[in-house]
């Protein structure tokens, strides 16, 4: 549905976006994960036709958005951060006039304000001034102008952005719902944000790719929980065999008094069975031994080091 390849974009000696390749298929729930200024905008912006890349492609459904906007932009739903309401308008108004800006046929137009006022939650707000509206709901209007025209990709930049816990929830299932019928490629710098509705993850830090995985896969392995008691010098021990990183005490086992608890990082595959050979040959009383998945914001950290140790080798 989506293909980008090697997306650049400089502003003067600036590369906001380095040589970015990805490819997204139909019906996913894409998340772009990022620092401030890691450069999300700006490549949503080249995706979506709002700015021109200083090098590379973007198709959307096989349409090249640079050269042929117009088309690609049919296809293409888009929030903004900042979304482009009119306070004075009446919801219905505005929908209205986006479906019409958007190619919407005009015998058309009413049956598109509807359904895009009932997939957002929106229909008992039709006839309301957008400026009365709470902000929760006024981001409901902005996801409704983005799929007035029943685009094949939707596009959203930071869409919880602002919004109490309630609201930021209510927006979460909106778009788990509308994912179940269009392709939809998120930003974020929220990492709970990520965990509640994607799938996979695209992590962007300093304008280049530093991860393309599904969320599984990038939080999967590498970190075993052991519970042993009667151990003495667990770090020092666990932390000679071969594939382990490091090992760090959690602290009492709650499932069991005279038991601690230590979080191993490995090398992938990680060595369980070796750990727990070398506790039982140690004599200690081992309570428990499984793999633990990482956390995403152990990842993003991960990440950031590695990208900072290959810029400081450059």
């Amino acid at each position: 549905m989506i293909e980008i390849r090697s997306l650049s974009r400089k502003y003067g000696a600036t590369v906001a976006v380095d040589s970015v390749s990805l490819s997204i298929g139909d019906g996913q729930i894409v998340g772009l994960l990022g620092h401030n200024g890691a450069g999300k905008t700006t490549m949503m912006k080249m995706m979506t036709g709002f700015l021109e890349p200083t090098a590379g492609t973007v198709t959307v459904d096989g349409v090249d958005v640079t050269s042929d906007r117009r088309a690609a932009q049919r296809l293409i739903g888009y929030l903004p951060e900042n979304a482009p309401l009119y306070p004075e308008m009446l919801v219905q108004e505005y929908l209205a006039t986006m479906a019409e800006l958007r190619g919407v046929a005009p015998g058309d137009v009413q049956r598109a304000v509807v359904d895009a006022a009932t997939d957002t939650g929106l229909l008992d707000r039709l006839v309301q001034p957008i400026g009365t509206l709470s902000k929760g709901y006024r981001q409901r209007v902005g996801l409704a102008q983005a799929i007035v025209h029943r685009p094949k990709v939707l596009i959203l930049d930071e869409p919880t952005n602002g919004l109490d816990p309630t609201q930021i929830r209510s927006i979460r299932e909106l778009i788990l719902r509308l994912g179940q019928k269009t392709t939809i490629f998120l930003s974020t710098h929220i990492l709970q944000e990520i965990e509640a509705v994607c799938a996979r993850v695209v992590v962007l830090i300093g304008g280049k790719l530093a991860a393309d995985a599904t969320l599984a896969e990038l939080t999967d392995g590498g970190w075993v929980r052991v519970s042993v008691a009667g151990a003495a010098g667990v770090e020092g021990v666990f932390g000679g065999i071969a594939g382990v990183r490091s090992v760090t005490l959690v602290g009492p086992d709650p499932r069991s008094a005279d038991h601690t608890v230590y979080r191993v990082e490995c090398a992938t595959p990680a060595p369980v069975g070796e750990l727990a050979r070398v506790a039982l040959d140690r004599g200690w009383k081992l309570g428990g031994i499984a793999p633990e998945a990482k956390t995403l914001e152990a990842v993003f950290k991960e990440l950031e080091h590695a990208h900072v140790a290959a810029e400081a080798a450059e």
